[in-house]
This record gives structure tokens, C-alpha cells and sequence, in this order.
């Protein structure tokens, strides 16, 4: 770990937007998802969210570029679980979804707390999904096919998102707390500890200026000799 690592996950996680996220609905495509999440980094979502009918979401391609190891994400067993969920952070839920009530995509306030439902290229976003949501929004299409490729359509929505908020100076002060920027900063520095840590029961440690750990914490490699130590059956020597 380098500090000038250390400082660039700093900066990223002070503008980190806590209030914005995303919910794919039954996004069965490795490449869609794992394209989605890439632009859900870009844009600085920190969580997002996922519902599909077997209660799986299917594996990650390089499409991500490693964003999966930035980005959170939350699988639900059903969309009343989803929305419940993001509802209780007061946010406002816009589907991507053609109808008679959809609005340009352009026209809504995404400075205000936020959740942009997906749903699948094939049947799109579900009857109960359109019903549930706040507002529809669409993306004018003036050639002849009817619409994007679903992580296209969620790279234009979230970069508009990206744009509104900017002017609106929203990425210029932290939204995360300190604690919980030094947390989500041990997951990504310290991956193997902060699993070792979890598994106690254990708070995380409180990193220094330059994202090295406390006295007392064990190292990595100590760690990793911990852990082989309760594998060894009794008796096992090296």
C-alpha cells in the first residue's frame, strides 16, 4: 500500500453519493451488469442494488473493469425488498420505463435523493416495478430502433445524474462521515484483515494520515498464518 493509494481512495470516497443508486430488475446479462456497475462507479455510487427471480445475479465479466471491487452490491430476494429499502433512505424511485406518463430524462431533479430502476432489455422494467415507482423517464430516441442497450440507457441516466449534481455542488463537501470513509477504506486497502476482523466481531481500525494501521493490529501476513493455523488439524506441523 502506498500513500499516494491511499489518497486517491481519499478522494474518491469524498465524493461518494450515498443518496444516489440504482436497482436492476431481473439484468440476467453478465455484460449489462457488469457494465452498469462501471458507469455506477464513474458517476460515484458507492451501493447498488439488484432483484432477479431466482434470487441469484449472474457473474461478473471484465465488461466491470474491476468496478465490482468499488461498488457494492445488494442483492434482494424481492422488489418490495429493494424498494423498502432504498424508500427508508428517502429516496425517490424513477423508472426507465416507456409509458404514457414518462417524462424526458432530463426533467426530473437528481439532486434530490435518488434510486433509477432498470429493468431488462427484453420486457424491461415489471408491471409492479412501473406501478411502484415515483416517475417514469425515458430517453428520446430519434432513430429507428425504439430504444438503448439497458447499460447504455443506465450510463446516460447516471451522467445526467453526475451533471445536475455537480452544478449543484454536491461533490464538493464529503457526504460519507469520517467513519465511515475510514471503514470502506480498510475493505479496499486491507481486504483479508477486514474479513478477519468481521469474523471477531471487531471494529475496524482507525487508519493514520497516510492509511497505515494502529500499533497492535496484526499484518497481513499474520493474519494469513491466523487463519491457516485454525485450518491445520491439531498436531499438524509446517
Amino acid at each position: 500500500m502506498t500513500e499516494r493509494r491511499f489518497q486517491r481512495i481519499d478522494e474518491v470516497l469524498r465524493r461518494r453519493q450515498p443518496d444516489l443508486t440504482f436497482l436492476a430488475e431481473d439484468v440476467y446479462k453478465p455484460h449489462n451488469l457488469s457494465a452498469m456497475l462501471r458507469s455506477a462507479d464513474a458517476v460515484g455510487i458507492g451501493v447498488v442494488h439488484a432483484v432477479t427471480p431466482t434470487g441469484g445475479v449472474p457473474t461478473f465479466s471484465a465488461t466491470s473493469a474491476s468496478a465490482q471491487k468499488w461498488v457494492e452490491l445488494r442483492v434482494h430476494g424481492s422488489l418490495q425488498r429493494a424498494l423498502a429499502e432504498v424508500r427508508d433512505q428517502g429516496m425517490q424511485v424513477l423508472a426507465a420505463h416507456f409509458s404514457d406518463r414518462a417524462v424526458d430524462y432530463r426533467d426530473v431533479d437528481y439532486a434530490l435523493p435518488t434510486c433509477v430502476l432498470f429493468g431488462n432489455e427484453r420486457s424491461g422494467v415489471s408491471a409492479a416495478a412501473a406501478g411502484a415507482a415515483d416517475a417514469h423517464v425515458s430517453i428520446p430516441m430519434l432513430g429507428m430502433v425504439p430504444s438503448l442497450n439497458v447499460s447504455v440507457a443506465a450510463a446516460v441516466i447516471l451522467f445526467e445524474a453526475q451533471r445536475q449534481r455537480r452544478a449543484a455542488g454536491l461533490y464538493d463537501r464529503p457526504s460519507l462521515s469520517a467513519r465511515e470513509r475510514n471503514d470502506r477504506t480498510v475493505r479496499w486497502l486491507y481486504p483479508r484483515l477486514a474479513a478477519h476482523l468481521d469474523a471477531l466481531g471487531q471494529a475496524l481500525p482507525l487508519l493514520g494520515e497516510r492509511g497505515g494501521l494502529p500499533r497492535g493490529y496484526p499484518t497481513l501476513d499474520q493474519v494469513h498464518d491466523d487463519e491457516r493455523e485454525v485450518e491445520r488439524p491439531r498436531g499438524q506441523r509446517v
